[in-house]
Order: C-alpha cells, then sequence, then structure tokens
C-alpha cells in the first residue's frame, strides 16, 4: 500500500502463477491524515471505493533510461452506492471480480514470470515487483520472452522497478526498469542493476521484497536453481554500489525464506516448510531443523542481530 502526496491510495497486487498478472486498486478516496474520529471512518472505508487496474508494458523507451513504459488498464470500478462499473467489453462487474484473470486477458494486460510480492519504497515512492520465475516462458503454444519477461525457460526469475507518472501512485502511466535479472552471475543473461557481476552473490526466484531504514532493499528468495539453499539478500538501490545483491542468510533445506522485516538493530524472516521435498517425506526427511537430531521439521520465525547490538547495515555512499 501507498499513500501519495496528494492523499491517494494504490494497494499494489502480483498474481503468483505462470504468465498471470500486476494489478493496482486505487481508491476513490483520499487519505486524511487527522486522528478525529471522522478522519478515522473515513480512511476505514478508504478501499471500499475505486478502480482495480491490471498492468500492461511496452518495450518502447531506447538506450539510456528506462526499459520501457506502461499503463495500467482499468478492470472495474466500486462505487458508494455499493454498485460496480466494469471496464472490459462483455463482463459485468461481478465477473471481472470473480474471473479477473480472465478480465485482464481481454484487455490486453502483459503476462509476467509469476509476480508475488509488489511494495512500494516507503521514501522514493518507486514500486518493486519480485518475479519469481517461470520455467514455461517460451514453450510451444506459451507467450514467448518479451522486454520485461526477458528470458525463455525462466528458472532464476527477475526484480521490476516502476517509476509511477508524477510520483503518483493514481497515475496511469509508469516507467519500468529491471533491476536485476537473477541466476548465475557468470551467465550472459543475468544483469545486477549496472554492478559488477563478478563481485555479488548468486541469486535466484526472488519471492518477497522489504526494505530498511537507509533504504535498501532486501530479497526473500523461493526455489533457488543454483543449487543451494534459499535466503535472504541485500541490495543497495541508489549511487555506485546500486545493485550489489549480498547474501545476508542461508535458510535451511527445503524450506522458502518469507516475509522479512528488516529494522536498523534486527532482521525476522520466517523459514517455511523446512525439510520439504518432492522426493522426501517424514520416512526419508531432508531436514530436521531447527532442533536436529530425528525431529521432525519445523517452521519458525528466525530474529537476527549484531553481537555487538551495532547497527546491522550502515549507509551506502552516494557518490
Amino acid at each position: 500500500m501507498r499513500v501519495g502526496p496528494t492523499g491517494t491510495v494504490a494497494v499494489y497486487m502480483g498474481d503468483d502463477e505462470r504468465f498471470e498478472y500486476l494489478y493496482k486498486f486505487v481508491s476513490s478516496r483520499t487519505h486524511r491524515a487527522g486522528d478525529s474520529p471522522a478522519d478515522r471512518g473515513s480512511n476505514a472505508r478508504l478501499l471500499d471505493e475505486g478502480t482495480l487496474f491490471v498492468a500492461r508494458f511496452s518495450p518502447d523507451a531506447p538506450g539510456g533510461g528506462p526499459d520501457g513504459s506502461g499503463e495500467w488498464l482499468p478492470l472495474v470500478e466500486s462505487l458508494a452506492d455499493g454498485t460496480g462499473r466494469s471496464f472490459v467489453a462483455g463482463m459485468t462487474p461481478a465477473q471481472v471480480l470473480v474471473h479477473t484473470r480472465m478480465a485482464a486477458d481481454t484487455v490486453g494486460a502483459t503476462p509476467m514470470d509469476r509476480p508475488e510480492d509488489v511494495q512500494p519504497h516507503p521514501t522514493t515512492g518507486r514500486v518493486y515487483a519480485a518475479l519469481t520465475n517461470n520455467d514455461e516462458r517460451g514453450t510451444p503454444g506459451k507467450p514467448g520472452p518479451d522486454g520485461v519477461n526477458p528470458r525463455g525457460g525462466n528458472t532464476d526469475g527477475q526484480v521490476l522497478e516502476l517509476v509511477e507518472g508524477g510520483d503518483d501512485p493514481g497515475a496511469r502511466t509508469f516507467a519500468w526498469s529491471l533491476l536485476l535479472v537473477c541466476g548465475d552471475p557468470a551467465a550472459a543473461d543475468t544483469y545486477f542493476g549496472g554492478f559488477p557481476s563478478d563481485q555479488v552473490s548468486p541469486i535466484s526466484c526472488p519471492d518477497n521484497v522489504a526494505f530498511d531504514a537507509v533504504g535498501n532493499l532486501w530479497i526473500a528468495t523461493d526455489g533457488n536453481a543454483l543449487g543451494s539453499n534459499d535466503g535472504l539478500f541485500a541490495v543497495p538501490l541508489e549511487g555506485p554500489q546500486r545493485g550489489r545483491v549480498q547474501q545476508f542468510l542461508t535458510v535451511p533445506r527445503g524450506a522458502e525464506t518469507c516475509g522479512p522485516v528488516v529494522e536498523e538493530r534486527l532482521a525476522l524472516v520466517a523459514v517455511q516448510h523446512p525439510g520439504e521435498s518432492d522426493d522426501a517425506g517424514l520416512a526419508n526427511p531432508i531436514s530436521h531443523w531447527p532442533d536436529g537430531g530425528t525431529s521432525i521439521a519445523r517452521p519458525a520465525v528466525v530474529s537476527v542481530w549484531r553481537a555487538d547490538g551495532g547497527p546491522l547495515v550502515a549507509p551506502a555512499p552516494t557518490a
């Protein structure tokens, strides 16, 4: 969710399936900054009225700037009287809300490589989306590579950066760039925000994103395709270190890294389904985390801090 400079509220969403879409809901009401009962009551209804949009990407911004432009296509509007208005030919408002994927197909949205987490930066307002992977991209009968999903048989995923028109979360247009094209840094088809690829940690299958107090992006992965376990990674977004992926921790075998929260002196991460594997079960587990021995693996939330109590991350140099 993001509240813009004029009080416009937008909620960003991904649909975590192959060839599904990025969405944005924009409230018809504006956020009220006061704390009176009237202000709180109005803010409690912010998501009752507004318009749901889906993203269409165009690779048409040549050289030197963003990789392309895009637009938010309206699907359905919820009105103050509880009724709706459909923007999709041949579909009622209720049909759009129930069969949203079909509605997005109809208006010509861009099918994506498993978009899961979508988060606006707390200070810059730029929007970051984790696209986990899509091993069916370019296979027979399936959409092929395009600008924002640049690889066929994509096993490693990418991280997308959007800048909305006028820095307004209610804008209908945006510019986009690929911050990261994940995978083996030695591979020719990977990209790390322009940072030298021989100085980054390998990263595969970005799944969740978060931000720390100094503005770095943190990425949790799910499904590492590089022969390692999943983990949590930090990436500066500004200055000469932009795109420098650094691994912060690794989770146990079979687990995905989930729901990171990174504060000044503490990081929290959920270790989800440790020991899970298509080829493993209780009789032949691949992990006994966290208790060890012959115990059954269990999910948990892990907290990490410096032994000296200092800040986890220092501000990155800007020049």
